[in-house]
């Protein structure tokens, strides 16, 4: 039996790549990107099909020992993927790369509920990007999943909390058109989202998950809710 307060890291290699450095992933950070492996979704515009398909190939230690290194030289640590909430280890992690004094932005699919409740409560993590990936009548069509409740549940707790996040929808027209983007805004606006929706247009990649094509059609921003 472990008696010591020590956090027990993990042998896994949850870690598919790592980002060493950039400038425009944490607003205001300099931030290098831990990027996991493994997602509980497929969007067909997902361009990380090799992180959402591969196996993870860095273990915690290895990524802390990268991060000793940076230390006074970056600001903080953005967790990606995939999705970084399928790790169980993760909130021990956290506390690891906390002791060495970076600050934390998590991007999430937001269908972890449990997990990101246990980050937010006990603010081992400093900011997050929530992807609101469509409204509920077509979620489960662009994402393979039945977790929409799930999300939601974040997305109200992060507001109730008044925690620091963003919401943000990746866009391809032939999968969302303009009246999905305004139903996600006046869905925002009536929970009592109050910060930047981002809308991310669709820049085309060869090999996404869905193998999507480039984007026809184009939205009209002057249709988009004001709210």
């Amino acid at each position: 039996m472990n008696t010591n307060k020590e956090l027990v890291l993990s042998n896994d290699k949850p870690i598919y790549d790592i980002t060493a450095f950039s400038t425009v992933d944490y607003p205001h950070h300099l931030t290098a990107i831990f990027w996991f492996a493994k997602c509980n979704m497929r969007c067909g515009y997902c361009y990380n099909k090799d992180v959402v398909f591969g196996k993870g190939k860095i273990s915690e230690n290895e990524a802390l020992e990268f991060l000793k290194t940076r230390v006074n030289f970056l600001d903080a640590v953005t967790l990606s993927g995939g999705e970084c909430t399928l790790y169980k280890n993760l909130p021990l992690f956290c506390k690891e790369i906390k002791k060495l004094g970076f600050k934390i932005k998590l991007d999430t699919n937001g269908v972890n509920f449990y997990m990101i409740k246990q980050l937010v409560k006990e603010r081992l993590v400093d900011f997050i990007a929530l992807d609101y990936k469509a409204p509920f009548s077509k979620f489960s069509k662009i994402t393979k999943s039945e977790e929409f409740a799930s999300f939601e549940s974040s997305l109200k707790l992060l507001i109730k909390t008044n925690f620091p996040f963003e919401v943000r929808t990746t866009l391809h027209t032939a999968l969302l058109d303009l009246r999905d983007i305004n139903e996600i805004i006046e869905d925002l606006a009536h929970k009592g989202y109050k910060n930047t929706y981002y809308i991310q247009n669709f820049v085309y990649e060869p090999n996404t998950i869905g193998d999507l094509e480039e984007q026809i059609l184009e939205i009209d921003k002057t249709t988009i809710s004001k709210k």
